[in-house]
């Protein structure tokens, strides 16, 4: 991306012009090319992170992957955010791993295990809203 402009509207909408070139700094013309990028920045404005909550045996995860700046760096706060988020559903945390290797480039990621006594199957939905809801500012 060689440059942005961000419009919003009094309605609450947006709009986002981003304007591309290649490495060589030449424009894409190559139609295949330019369908694929913009099929990945839809499915990345839809869904700028993931949160799942997965069984591994008999120890519960919460994994949560959010993009990383140019610098590399995560945005600020994100474990907390999580945590946060978790200790108003009254979930304890067993262990925490911050940055562990996901086969996703350009993201963080985070690996929460969860205490062995959470037990609900019901409350994998209200965790990973909860988490969710918490990381894009909605709660």
């Amino acid at each position: 991306i060689s440059y942005g402009r961000f419009y919003s509207t009094q309605n609450g909408s947006c709009e986002v012009d981003l304007f591309v070139i290649q490495m060589d700094g030449k424009k894409i013309f190559d139609l295949n090319k330019q369908m694929s990028l913009c099929s990945r920045l839809r499915m990345e404005l839809l869904r700028p992170l993931r949160v799942a909550v997965v069984s591994r045996g008999p120890d519960t995860e919460l994994l949560v992957t959010n993009p990383v700046e140019l610098s590399g760096k995560g945005r600020p706060l994100v474990f907390y955010d999580i945590t946060l988020a978790l200790k108003m559903l009254n979930i304890r945390i067993f262990l925490a791993e911050i940055g562990g290797t996901l086969l996703v480039a350009g993201v963080g990621s985070y690996r929460i295990l969860l205490n062995d006594d959470f037990d609900s199957a019901a409350s994998k939905d209200k965790i990973v809203d909860s988490v969710t809801k918490m990381l894009m500012g909605w709660e």
